[in-house]
């Protein structure tokens, strides 16, 4: 099976560099799968995992906080604000995160608060699935 080079950086830099045969995420229009050759296109990701599918039946997984998807016929690159390997997540960290971000959605301070918040629990809860294997 043919495989494409996907890259995924965030402002902090490289976090993941390899040769995949797909790469499964989760764009704002629903759930896309690219494999090698594939037609050009950008789209917005969501909060959610990344999967890559590589030749020797494995597959990687990498948590975005959005961000967008490049795909070229050779190249797929992924810029994301944040993104992490899924067995580098600290699950005890992003759990005190979850319950930092659920404590202010119970406060219901301003909306600029709230959707501040919204996000930091969906971050928290998105990298708590990756690494128990909940995708």
């Amino acid at each position: 099976m043919k495989t494409v080079t996907v890259n995924i950086v965030t402002p902090d830099g490289p976090v993941y560099e390899n040769e995949v045969t797909m790469v499964i995420a989760k764009t704002a229009a629903g759930d896309i799968g690219v494999l090698a050759g594939h037609v050009p296109m950008v789209a917005p990701l969501k909060i959610s995992a990344v999967k890559l599918n590589k030749a020797d039946g494995k597959t990687d997984v990498v948590t975005v906080s959005g961000g967008f998807v490049e795909v070229r016929p050779d190249k797929i690159s992924i810029l994301a604000s944040s993104a992490e390997l899924a067995e580098n997540i600290d699950v005890a960290r992003a759990k005190e995160a979850q319950k930092r971000a659920e404590a202010r959605l119970q406060q219901k301070q301003s909306d600029i608060d709230t959707k501040r918040a919204e996000a930091a629990l969906a971050r928290a809860v998105n990298r708590i699935k990756v690494q128990e294997g909940n995708i």
